[in-house]
């Protein structure tokens, strides 16, 4: 266990945009065999076959094919997370030098302040050959946003509101740095930047903690570890009668529309090409399909056991949470949930369930949005994590390890019905 934990702490250390994330995840496929295809070329799917496709550099999209594809059984997740994104011509020169920044998705402030920061994402690079596109990654302490003291600020503790365009703005340097981000922006890149989709990220890396070293920190763990977990169960799964399809969307906290959110064209088009390639009636295929949306979950709050419902409040390293939402912002219903239950008593995966107390709003998840392209049975589960959309936040380390079992078998199985009766194999 101790190198399963050193090698998801190696992954969540190296996440630090969204699009390492994703080279990550192609680096594990390449080595597993995975060809890479282009979405603009032409498709020669054979049986035995593994294949991944990326899009927009920020989302990847895996499969394989067995001998008879009946159906596809499908994992969708999200590898962005709240943070800053850094504006074009952003340079603020005056007494000190800082950069302009807006805020992406909906983020806890008050702890992105007073910690070291750095920049990373990806960059267009102009080329002999064309425009091309690389990562950047300011890979040192660059820049803090620093807090107003409390000699100026009494109320700083009590409740404050926090203005994006004035008190999260990060500190660079002293004095007239123009020009120097972009020097070192473009020495990450290895040439001149066309455009750039570039974001704040924070220095500190992950950390095991407790009194039995039970606890997991670290950022964007919303939704790392479900990218964790689906992907190494993917990679780790039996083949079955069903073509298993990962797919890690990007662009969830901020709405999934964008080319390679979960509201675009990238899962629908792809499975009906792979159908298309293999000759499969696509209809059928999708009849006999299920999906799962990997997104994490709430846990039950030590200081605070009243924001949650009493009969459904998961607990970390409790196991794999089914969430379930009266007004579809989770698509579980009794079906997929009776579904993901015998695929977890099948490997042997701890459950809980999550509801929102009846007068909390919660938040949702990618995969009712995944609903409305890809319709078929689909379930919402999560792991327990505390302080989600901070940056730096808390689950438990046994968990992710029961997610990629749970996925492994999901993988592994097959479904088909008549429309009354529903067989896992």
């Amino acid at each position: 266990m101790n190198e399963r934990i050193g090698a998801l702490r190696t992954f969540l250390d190296g996440a630090h945009s969204f699009y390492h994330t994703t080279a990550n995840i192609a680096g594990w496929l390449e080595a597993a065999g995975y060809t890479r295809l282009s979405e603009s070329a032409e498709w020669n799917l054979v049986s035995g076959g593994k294949y991944y496709i990326c899009r927009g550099s920020s989302s990847v999209l895996a499969f394989r094919v067995p001998a008879a594809p009946t159906g596809f059984m499908m994992s969708a997740t999200h590898c962005d997370h709240p943070t800053f994104r850094v504006k074009v011509n952003g340079d603020l020169i005056g007494a000190y030098t800082r950069v302009a920044t807006e805020r992406y998705g909906g983020m806890i402030i008050a702890p992105w302040l007073d910690r070291p920061l750095s920049i990373a994402g990806q960059a267009m690079v102009e080329t002999e050959s064309g425009i091309e596109t690389r990562l950047v990654d300011i890979d040192r302490d660059l820049a803090l946003i620093p807090n107003v003291a409390i000699h100026m600020n009494r109320q700083i503790n009590e409740n404050s509101n926090w203005n994006v365009a004035v008190d999260t703005i990060p500190l660079l340097g002293i004095g007239d740095g123009t020009g120097k981000l972009q020097e070192l922006l473009e020495a990450s890149a290895g040439g001149k930047i066309l455009g750039a989709d570039l974001y704040l990220y924070l220095r500190q890396r992950s950390s095991i903690w407790g009194l039995d070293n039970e606890f997991l920190s670290a950022p964007g763990l919303d939704n790392l570890l479900c990218v964790w977990g689906c992907a190494q169960g993917f990679l780790h799964s039996e083949q079955s009668s069903s073509i298993p399809v990962m797919v890690v969307f990007d662009s969830e906290e901020t709405g999934s529309n964008s080319r390679q959110g979960a509201d675009s064209t990238m899962l629908a088009a792809v499975l009906a090409r792979i159908s298309r390639c293999l000759n499969l009636d696509h209809d059928r295929m999708l009849a006999n399909s299920m999906m799962v949306s990997a997104d994490m979950a709430h846990a039950l709050h030590p200081n605070h056991p009243e924001y949650a419902d009493p009969a459904n409040a998961p607990v970390i390293n409790g196991g794999v949470v089914i969430k379930f939402n009266a007004s579809k912002n989770y698509v579980t219903t009794g079906l997929s949930a009776a579904l993901m239950r015998k695929i977890c008593q099948k490997a042997g995966v701890p459950l809980q369930t999550y509801h929102n107390r009846a007068d909390i709003r919660g938040g949702s998840t990618l995969g009712y949005i995944s609903m409305n392209h890809v319709s078929v049975p689909s379930v919402d589960i999560g792991l327990a994590q505390l302080a989600m959309h901070s940056c730096y936040e808390t689950a438990g380390v046994e968990d992710p390890f029961y997610l990629e079992t749970a996925m492994a078998a999901f993988y592994g199985s097959s479904l088909s019905t008549d429309g009354v009766t529903y067989v896992l194999k």
